[in-house]
C-alpha cells in the first residue's frame, strides 16, 4: 500500500500530472475523432461514446461523418436520415436530441459552436460531462471531466469510494490547466486501457507511484443478466421485405422500422442469433412467414438500408444478405 496523503501535495500533483501527460503522448489509441480539435468532430464523439464501447463506436462515426460532414449538413437533413445513420448505436433519444441541437446552433447561433461549457449546457442532449468535454477538448477551457473510467480511476488512487461530486472536485484540483483536453482524455483512457474494472494493468500504470489501492479493492457483485427469447417473422416479394413501424409514442425507440414480432412455431428458423441490450441478453430466431397482418410497407434492400431500422432488425436483415442473396430474392409470396 502507499502511504501518500490525501489530497496530495502540490508538488506531488505535478508529478502525477506529468506522469499521466508523458504516458498519454506515448500510448493514446489513434481514434478518428482526435486527428484534430474540430468541434464539431469532438461533440458528435462524444455523443456517440455516451454509454457505448469504442469498438462500437468506430464504423458508425465514420459512417456519419460522410452522411454528415458538418453541422449544417445535420442540421437539414431529415430526423429519419440521421437515425437511420445512427442504427446500431442504441439510446436513440442521442441522435434526436443531437439533430435538434445542430439546429439550434446553425439557426440561432449562426452556426458559432458555443466555447464554454456553461454555454453547451444549453443546448439539447448536452449534460455535465460531454459540456465539458467539448469545451476542454476543442477549446482548451480548463474544465474536469468525470465519467466512468474517471470515477474508477480516481476511487483506486485515493482508496475513497467517494460521492460523485466529491469525484468531480477532486479532478478539478488535479486536472492541467495547461493542457486541460489532453489530461481529461488522459484520464479516461487510463480507465479505458490499463485501470479496467476487472483486471487493471498495474505494473504499467503511470499513476502506480500514487495509488493507494492498486486495483485491489473488493470486486462489486453483478447483477445477473436476464436472458428472454425474441421471434419475428420475415416476409419477402421480389427482393423486398414487409417492415412495420414502432408507434411514435411507445417508450422505446419510437418512430423506428423493424419486422414484425412472431411466436416461435416448431418450423426451423432462417436463422438465429444473439443480442445483448444493456442487462438482458435474447436469443433471437427468425421464421420466414407467407402471411402478414398489421400496418407496413414493402422494403427493397436499398429502401431498409436507408430507414431507421432498430439495431436488431438491421442485424438480421444484414446477417440474412450476408449469408444468401436467397433471403432477398423473389418469393412466393403475392400482393
Amino acid at each position: 500500500m502507499n502511504d501518500h496523503p490525501v489530497p496530495l501535495a502540490p508538488a506531488e500533483i505535478r508529478k502525477l500530472r506529468r506522469a499521466l501527460l508523458r504516458w498519454y503522448d506515448q500510448h493514446r489509441r489513434d481514434l478518428p475523432w482526435r486527428q484534430d480539435a474540430d468541434p464539431y468532430r469532438v461533440w458528435i464523439s462524444e455523443i456517440m461514446l455516451q454509454q457505448t464501447r469504442v469498438a462500437a463506436v468506430l464504423d458508425h462515426y465514420a459512417r456519419f461523418m460522410v452522411r454528415f460532414p458538418d453541422v449544417q449538413t445535420l442540421a437539414a437533413a431529415r430526423e429519419a436520415s440521421v437515425l437511420a445513420a445512427w442504427s446500431g448505436l442504441g439510446y436513440y433519444h442521442r441522435a434526436r436530441r443531437m439533430h435538434q441541437a445542430a439546429k439550434v446552433i446553425v439557426r440561432e447561433r449562426h452556426g458559432k459552436f458555443p466555447q464554454s461549457a456553461a454555454d453547451w449546457l444549453a443546448l439539447p442532449g448536452i449534460g455535465r460531462y460531454t459540456a465539458a468535454a467539448i469545451a476542454s477538448i476543442a477549446f482548451g477551457e480548463g474544465v474536469a471531466v468525470v465519467d466512468g473510467n474517471v470515477e474508477r480511476v480516481l476511487s483506486r488512487v485515493f482508496g475513497q469510494d467517494e460521492s460523485r461530486e466529491a469525484a468531480w472536485q477532486r479532478a478539478e484540483t488535479l486536472l492541467d490547466r495547461r493542457r486541460p483536453g489532453d489530461f481529461n482524455q488522459a484520464m479516461m483512457e487510463l480507465g479505458a486501457t490499463l485501470c479496467t474494472p476487472r483486471a487493471p494493468q498495474c505494473l504499467v500504470c503511470p499513476l502506480n507511484a500514487w495509488c493507494v489501492s492498486r486495483g485491489a479493492e473488493i470486486p462489486r457483485e453483478q447483477a445477473p443478466r436476464k436472458r428472454k427469447e425474441l421471434g419475428y417473422a420475415l416476409a419477402r416479394k421480389n427482393g423486398a421485405v414487409w417492415l412495420v413501424r414502432r408507434s411514435a409514442e411507445a417508450s422505446l425507440m419510437a418512430g423506428m422500422w423493424e419486422l414484425p414480432e412472431s411466436r416461435c412455431n416448431g418450423d426451423k428458423p432462417l436463422v438465429r442469433l444473439r443480442h445483448s441490450i444493456t442487462d438482458t441478453d435474447y436469443e433471437v430466431s427468425v421464421h420466414a412467414v407467407s402471411e402478414f397482418a398489421g400496418e407496413g410497407r414493402w422494403c427493397s434492400r436499398k429502401q431498409w438500408e436507408r430507414l431507421p431500422l432498430t439495431g436488431l432488425a438491421r442485424k438480421i436483415l444484414r446477417r440474412l444478405a450476408a449469408e444468401s442473396d436467397e433471403a432477398f430474392a423473389e418469393s412466393k409470396i403475392q400482393s
